[in-house]
């Protein structure tokens, strides 16, 4: 199934991302993290390539490109996984990037509700082979049941994780 985690900053969200990293790796797939800020992929670069080694880790950007062709789990802005699916939904190919991938993590999935970027959230939903899990997180998505509902409808099986205990206080 895939998954749709709400809960407050520092409540493990992360680790949930990472928990699903490890079991497609242990099972021969591939992860793709997706954030919206390239100084947020930059992050999770240095933090995954601690995690899982450097070697594993790479980064796509638009900019700026590491370990791209090699890479197990491919930290990437959302546009960049976007643009990956678009061949395929026009009938196209599909990127050879997305052969053997295991999950999808899209961090900061609130921005699906933006009016500039969200269709961006919104066509890598929709586009993504039904085969791979996403595995969604937010601390702020103000409808975490319709939005699982809706990637329930358009991708697959779909779970709620939501929580409102915040361990870090503001």
């Amino acid at each position: 199934h895939s998954l749709v985690v709400s809960a407050p900053t520092g409540s493990g969200k992360t680790l949930i991302g990472e928990t699903a990293i490890m079991n497609a790796l242990m099972r021969g797939k591939k992860a793709i993290y997706t954030t919206p800020l390239k100084a947020l992929s930059n992050q999770k670069l240095k933090e995954f390539s601690k995690k899982f080694g450097k070697r594993k880790v790479g980064l796509k950007t638009g900019d700026v490109e590491v370990n791209a062709e090699k890479a197990e789990v491919m930290v990437m802005t959302t546009e960049i996984l976007r643009n990956m699916l678009y061949s395929n939904a026009a009938g196209g190919e599909m990127d050879k990037r997305l052969d053997d991938v295991g999950v999808v993590i899209l961090d900061e999935v609130h921005y699906l509700g933006d009016s500039y970027r969200g269709t961006v959230w919104e066509e890598s939903i929709i586009h993504c082979p039904k085969s791979v899990q996403f595995v969604a997180l937010s601390a702020t998505v103000a409808n975490a049941g319709q939005l699982t509902d809706w990637i329930e409808q358009v991708h697959g099986p779909t779970d709620l994780i939501s929580s409102d205990l915040r361990p870090v206080p503001l």
